[in-house]
């Protein structure tokens, strides 16, 4: 999820004439209006629709559930923001303020300005007055109209809604929902090619083999060249409870190399059957153990409780941590020099492995941006504007690809060349003219884009991902990835798992889920508490004895909180997902 995007220069001047993106607010009325005729407006034509600049800067306010940072954007995006749309973005960021900020707010009647929340609080928000129609508004975007069909296939399923338009769903694609189109999936083990090759490339059977290479690479290794301590583990609280997940994340994305998906209280399986996720059976359990026998092995940091995400990515930048499992974590290591020299990460299969992916966000990725039904005139069409803005080609070029002429080139040929892929992870100071500062301290903050990187950029016909672009990949031939193509019998890590039958795609589908009662939310955050506590102790047992009783003891109390009616509440929530999920799969066959 998070940042693994690289950015470039333009002039002031020629920024902003490229990227002014405006949608021109209709008059707002009390009927429900006939949505227009998608715009024919060239997405890729620069003109403000708006057919005006902003004179008076304004500072929006931000809620947002993705944001790891809190304040006021600065740095380069910063500039970008403001030289555009005159605007600045005021993050309130739960994640970093905690979770009670979200009842104060709502409690107070003004969520925020502009609001980033998960499906179900997005529809309870729009049932309780907090989020503005913007129907009227909408389609007279033409950015956020290319995306047309998802917009309103995701405001049908707000429950109570009589076609008004409240939300726009974040990570779109213009692929289809059931294309899979990425080379790497959101989770795999991934590990440093020259230390394992160090190895032999041994074939790894199963989870204790894993542990066995990883144990064996810290031996050879055991600090980073400037002789800090390296681990193969290193876990961050900041994320758990986020995602529609109950436990903390580190262990929650790797049930998804069992082919299971946790969805709050239980485990989807591969079998489209649900368990708790208590059952000892499952792949809680089964990562949760993994970790803690890690430990026992001396394979995790012992700042991992108590760590912030800063902190952690801080070590994968140093080179102090042997095994990624998110996508993104590469962002912070693999460069074209280590790609080059061979100590990049890279997917590892592990033979005992079955893969869960979700397909190609085409309807989204199940967060959602709306205006703040308290917003004022002035501050509504500033805001439609940024919305429609954010969705541009151009902006999706910031995002994405960064600053051109900074992070990337545009060839006398006319395609995109990365010029520099380590901006991120090495925080490469920024020109002056775009504000100065790191790279990654002006990255943008807000954390979450409309459109996503696998995306098509309609000026190049290729994805606006980086790692796509031909140029990129023709470069990145390097002798390391012909042995792990050599070694592996297939050019990607999706290839591999296409090829052996190891990569389950579930569908992407448009559904809003019924929200918590008043009863179930309370259930569900103490059952949440006592999970977290209990899984970060286990992590650190001692032994088997030690982990099992606190499983059993753990599994006790959360019973005792009213666990398993959170089990049956959300079964029968999910099922409703579940369906339209295997609808969709039937649909495409």
């Amino acid at each position: 999820m998070k940042l693994k995007k690289l950015i470039s220069t333009l002039l002031v001047a020629a920024m902003v004439i490229a990227t002014l993106v405006g949608c021109a607010p209709a008059k707002q009325t009390d009927s429900t209006p006939t949505p227009p005729a998608a715009s024919t407006t060239d997405p890729t034509d620069s003109t403000p629709s708006s057919g005006k600049a902003f004179d008076k800067l304004l500072t929006i306010e931000n809620y947002n559930v993705a944001a790891n940072y809190q304040g006021v954007q600065s740095g380069w995006f910063a500039k970008v923001l403001k030289d555009n749309l005159n605007i600045e973005l005021n993050i309130i960021a739960p994640q970093v303020a905690g979770g009670a900020i979200y009842q104060t707010r709502t409690s107070s009647g003004n969520l925020g300005d502009i609001v980033l929340l998960e499906r179900s609080d997005f529809a309870d928000c729009v049932a309780t007055g907090l989020i503005k129609d913007i129907t009227n508004e909408i389609y007279n975007c033409p950015n956020l109209m290319v995306f047309k069909d998802q917009i309103e296939a995701y405001n049908k399923t707000i429950p109570g809604n009589d076609g008004k338009i409240y939300g726009i769903p974040v990570e779109m694609t213009n692929t289809s929902p059931m294309s899979y189109s990425q080379d790497v999936i959101y989770s795999s083990p991934m590990l440093r090619w020259d230390l394992y090759s160090e190895l032999g490339c041994p074939e790894i059977e199963d989870l204790d083999g894993l542990l066995d290479v990883l144990a064996a690479m810290k031996e050879n290794h055991p600090t980073n060249e400037n002789g800090d301590p390296a681990y193969p583990f290193s876990l961050w609280p900041d994320w758990d409870g986020g995602d529609g997940m109950m436990g903390i994340a580190n262990v929650v994305q790797l049930t998804t190399w069992y082919g299971e998906k946790i969805k709050q209280s239980v485990i989807l399986k591969p079998d489209n059957t649900f368990t708790p996720v208590t059952d000892k059976n499952a792949s809680y359990y089964k990562i949760l153990h993994f970790l803690n026998k890690a430990q026992r092995r001396g394979l995790v940091d012992p700042d991992s409780g108590t760590q912030d995400w800063d902190t952690a990515c801080a070590k994968m930048s140093n080179g102090q941590v042997y095994l990624f499992w998110y996508s993104w974590q590469v962002g912070f290591w693999n460069s074209t020099e280590r790609l080059k020299n061979g100590n990049a990460f890279i997917f590892v299969p592990v033979k005992d492995q079955l893969y869960y992916a979700d397909s190609d966000s085409y309807y989204g990725s199940g967060r959602i941006i709306g205006v703040g039904s308290s917003v004022d005139a002035e501050k509504y069409e500033r805001i439609m504007a940024f919305l429609d803005w954010y969705a541009s080609p151009d902006a999706c070029e910031y995002q994405h690809n960064g600053i051109e002429g900074f992070t990337y080139e545009i060839g006398a040929d006319g395609r995109y060349y990365v010029k520099y892929d380590n901006a991120l992870m090495d925080n490469l100071p920024v020109p002056e003219e775009w504000g100065g500062g790191g790279y990654n301290d002006g990255f943008n903050k807000f954390n979450q884009w409309i459109v996503a990187a696998i995306s098509t950029n309609p000026k190049t016909g290729e994805p606006y991902s980086t790692q796509y672009w031909s140029t990129y990949k023709e470069s990145m031939m390097t002798q390391m990835k012909k042995e792990w193509a050599e070694r592996f019998g297939a050019a990607e890590p999706v290839d591999y798992m296409k090829k052996n039958n190891v990569l389950l795609v579930s569908p992407n589908v448009s559904i809003t889920l019924p929200g918590d009662t008043p009863d179930i939310s309370v259930i569900r955050n103490q059952c949440m508490e006592v999970l977290n506590d209990y899984s970060w102790r286990m992590i650190f047992a001692k032994d088997d004895a030690e982990f099992n009783a606190m499983w059993d003891q753990m599994s006790k109390e959360m019973d005792g909180l009213g666990f398993q009616q959170l089990v049956e509440f959300d079964k029968e929530v999910y099922s409703i997902e579940l369906q339209a999920k295997k609808e969709a799969a039937e649909s495409a066959r």
